[in-house]
């Protein structure tokens, strides 16, 4: 039996749960299996840079980060099910994959 596994990754959440809803949504109304969508460990990339240009006077410091949100969907086979995924509007900056898994 195969499956379809959605790896949907993003900056903002909300883009995530949005797309994750409307997946949802599709499994529900093709009846088609579903499991997810399970929430990845968040990643979080950190830079902190001097606020001096110079490197004089006091070293103070600016902390950015970033956090990729994640999360993983499985779906079960059925041909309509992934026509009507393909066709899930993606916002700018959402990431989306999916690949076909033996079970």
């Amino acid at each position: 039996m195969q499956k379809a596994r959605i790896k949907i990754a993003s900056t903002e959440i909300s883009k995530v749960n949005e797309v994750s809803a409307f997946i949802k949504d599709i499994s529900e109304k093709t009846g088609v299996e579903i499991r997810g969508p399970i929430p990845l460990p968040t990643k979080k990339l950190r830079m902190a840079t001097r606020k001096s240009p110079d490197g004089e006077g006091k070293a103070t410091w600016e902390r950015y980060e970033m956090r990729v949100h994640k999360r993983l969907i499985d779906l079960g086979i059925d041909e309509r099910a992934l026509r009507l995924v393909m066709r899930v509007p993606i916002p700018e900056g959402l990431h989306i994959e999916i690949e076909m898994i033996d079970v």
